[in-house]
């Protein structure tokens, strides 16, 4: 039966219309152009996804391009950020490539348009000329300085890119049309006086382009046909169109620009403003602390690339802006999570146990498997002696029937070990039980064979070996905010909705095997979660932080 054919989504559909139409297979090029003044978060993962795989299916080159055209925001530590976190996605760029590559062309084109009067040197603040522009349904006000000579426009703007004016007092509008009921296209500001050093160019620039100018001309630069972008940009296109119009060659390719909703996450916020301002507030440690939406953020948490992208395969290119459940992110990781995870044991909660018949200073090492989702994920061993600390909550003194971990008088099977049985506890004044008492089926030992060892307990419970142990510092991540729009309501500040236990930290025991782990490898403590290394750890200190819990039980669709 042949395999039925997926259908194609509509930035696909583009494409093949395109072909049909005369473009030629190696004409097909695409980029990814970030501003490099944050880090990027879960919303670009939807942008890299859909151009970097439009690459991969097309075999076309997909440009990684910075559009760094505002040196007040921009820094090299977001350049790097970027460029980690696209090769951390598993992509593969063809150049690097900068907007402030073609600072010197566009000034150039500038100048031309111009010279053509379909540009002009405005001498007003910019609070009057965003006055002058009105509303959508009220015309615009020219700017005195619209029909200004052409030779007067082209003398300024040659002393504005030589530093001889002020921030503020002079830009380069370009000259359509005023009463436009597309705002974009009421004279435009195409350059803003910006005394600043670049952090690719230095001081060799006191003008520059702004960002509707100089991104629609570096895809034409770069002859990108299919400059694909976020629907917050579809009223920008005509302005685009216009731009291009203006530099045009027909002998080249002539990109054009289409858009695609944004992918919004429920319980995160993506503005790098307010991303920004977390941090200042000390409500995160950073860019890349685990709590935030950042792509660094969901890497040192552990979430995988796999499960990145399998997630924005799932929630599908759409034309129209949707809230996406955080659930099914968290399903996506956890789904990865679950074939290539490790399985280790950890105490979160500890309390000694000891077994009192077992004998004292014997210890020996159990086999134990890696992973049973994975056939080649072999095994291991790990530590048993008298002396183990088990979970606070994998004992009661007494329980009913459906409790199925240890009991006074009851059985339960320690993972890979032994069947035990609780005989005695042990407290303190304040009548908190510091230590259980067990006895041990010697003849019970895990994948031996006898018939002690097939006996079957209801329950079986994680342990560690309490001579052995290392200790852990566990550092349990919840979402953020308690609500899923946190900045839904325009008259409520987002931070009212912290949630004030989005990270709790504990200390627990762990295998020795942790010891050995490398920062980012991802890990389930058994019954507890999957966790991964962070990079606060020492040789002394290790630190784990929870990615997700064990289950869930949303389904997706």
């Amino acid at each position: 039966m042949e395999e039925e054919k997926k259908s194609l989504n509509f930035i696909e559909q583009i494409i093949e219309d395109d072909l049909a139409n005369g473009l030629k297979r190696d004409q097909i090029r695409f980029r990814f152009p970030p501003e490099p003044n944050g880090y990027l978060h879960v919303g670009h993962t939807k942008a890299i996804c859909i151009n970097f795989g439009l690459g991969e299916k097309y075999n076309a080159p997909v440009n990684l391009r910075f559009d760094d055209t505002n040196p007040e925001k921009e820094e090299q530590e977001f350049v790097d950020s970027i460029m980690k976190d696209v090769e951390w996605l598993g992509f593969k760029w063809d150049k690097v490539l900068y907007a402030s590559d073609y600072f010197q062309q566009l000034y150039d084109w500038a100048v031309q348009l111009i010279k053509e009067g379909k540009a002009y040197v405005d001498e007003q603040p910019s609070e009057v000329i965003t006055e002058q522009r009105k509303n959508p349904t009220e015309p615009g006000v020219e700017s005195p300085y619209r029909n200004r000579p052409v030779e007067e426009s082209l003398d300024l703007f040659e002393r504005m890119k030589n530093g001889e004016f002020e921030e503020g007092t002079m830009s380069l509008r370009a000259k359509i049309d005023m009463t436009s009921p597309n705002m974009n296209m009421r004279d435009p500001v195409m350059y803003r006086i910006l005394k600043r050093p670049h952090h690719r160019t230095g001081t060799a620039w006191k003008i520059y382009p702004m960002y509707d100018w100089a991104h629609g001309e570096s895809d034409y630069i770069e002859q990108i046909s299919h400059s694909l972008c976020s629907l917050e940009f579809e009223n920008h296109r005509p302005l685009y169109d216009w731009y291009l119009d203006q530099v045009y060659d027909e002998t080249k390719v002539r990109n054009k620009q289409r858009e695609f909703a944004r992918m919004n996450v429920s319980y995160m916020i993506t503005s790098k403003r307010k991303l920004q301002r977390l941090i200042a507030e000390n409500v995160v440690n950073g860019w890349d602390d685990p709590r935030m939406p950042t792509i660094s953020g969901m890497r040192r948490k552990g979430f995988t690339p796999t499960s990145i992208r399998n997630f924005i395969e799932k929630v599908g290119v759409a034309k129209r802006e949707n809230l996406i459940e955080i659930q099914l992110l968290e399903f996506c990781v956890r789904e990865d999570l679950n074939k290539i995870a490790k399985r280790v044991m950890t105490v979160v909660d500890p309390i000694k146990l000891v077994i009192e018949n077992y004998p004292e200073g014997k210890e020996e090492w159990l086999e134990t498997e890696n992973n049973p989702e994975q056939e080649d994920a072999g095994t291991r061993e790990i530590p048993f002696s008298r002396e183990l600390y088990i979970e606070r909550e994998d004992f009661k003194e007494e329980a009913n029937n459906k409790f199925f971990r240890l009991k006074l008088g009851g059985e339960v099977r320690l993972k890979s070990a032994y069947i035990i049985k609780g005989e005695r506890v042990e407290k303190d004044e304040n009548g908190e039980i510091t230590t259980i008492y067990a006895t041990y089926d010697e003849k019970s030992k895990s994948g031996s064979g006898t018939e002690e060892s097939l006996r079957k307990v209801k329950g079986t419970i994680h342990w560690v070996s309490a001579k052995h142990a290392i200790p852990v510092e566990v550092r349990n991540y919840d979402r953020l905010f308690t609500v899923e729009q946190p900045d839904a309501e325009k008259d409520i500040d987002f931070l009212n909705f912290i949630n004030p236990e989005s990270v709790t930290t504990v200390q627990g025991f762990a295998e020795p095997s942790l010891k050995d782990v490398v920062v980012g490898e991802p890990l389930q403590f058994q019954r507890i979660g999957y966790f991964t290394k962070d990079q606060d750890s020492t040789d002394t200190n290790f630190v784990f932080n929870r990615t997700v819990t064990l289950k869930d039980s949303y389904k997706p669709e």
